[in-house]
């Protein structure tokens, strides 16, 4: 028996490819250790809520050149500050039965003991870049969820619009630090000095 991952369906197969168990199915029955071995043998990514799987889209050229963009910026100002950056895909475990997969992840201490090897128990900022199969997932969903963990600085990336929206944690709510747009500098409130064209961003 194996789980195969297609078209954002999960389904149990039979060595001879017969699905003995669809999506529809298995939805809600997953636990912890089962996602957790899942993802270290998947090529996709995979995100995980209370017992569900979420088989997240492919990224597309523009999605990766967005996120290269961010990542080398953000890597060549924390590194000489000891910080690091990391990219999809690499878990993030927001509660005990809730595991995301951000597009970017960054830590403000290298040496910070939630930098698991198998997955981070927490992050300083986090940045997602909205996919346009589902916007709210980025907007919304994840906006609640990283709250939830207690992310201190989320960035929405919106090609859609073309905004970036940067939120920062207080009393366990996000609240606007700025939606930036082209002919911006898009600002961190976190980072003290580190701001982004929103056109080089876009422009990517």
């Amino acid at each position: 028996m194996a789980v195969k991952a297609s078209n954002r369906a999960i389904c149990l197969v039979t060595p001879e490819g017969d699905i003995i168990g669809d999506s529809d199915v298995l939805q809600g029955t997953w636990n912890r250790e089962q996602y957790l071995r899942l993802t270290n043998y998947s090529r996709r990514l995979i995100e995980f809520t209370d017992g569900a799987l979420e088989v997240l889209p492919m990224p597309t050229y523009k999605h990766q050149l967005i996120s290269q963009f961010l990542l080398l910026a953000l890597y060549a100002f924390l590194r000489p500050r000891r910080g690091v950056v990391m990219y999809a895909p690499l878990r993030l475990q927001i509660g005990e039965g809730k595991f995301r997969e951000p597009d970017l992840m960054v830590a403000i201490d290298e040496n910070d003991p939630r930098l698991q090897n198998a997955y981070w128990l927490g992050a300083d900022i986090v940045l997602e870049i909205v996919s346009a199969d589902d916007p709210e997932r980025d907007t919304i969903i994840k906006r609640a969820d990283y709250a939830e963990g207690g992310i201190p600085e989320y960035w929405i990336v919106n090609p859609l619009d073309e905004t970036v929206t940067v939120l920062r944690l207080e009393e366990a709510e996000y609240v606007e630090h700025g939606q930036f747009r082209r002919g911006e500098m898009a600002a961190s409130a976190l980072l003290e000095g580190f701001a982004l064209s929103v056109d080089a961003i876009f422009d990517a």
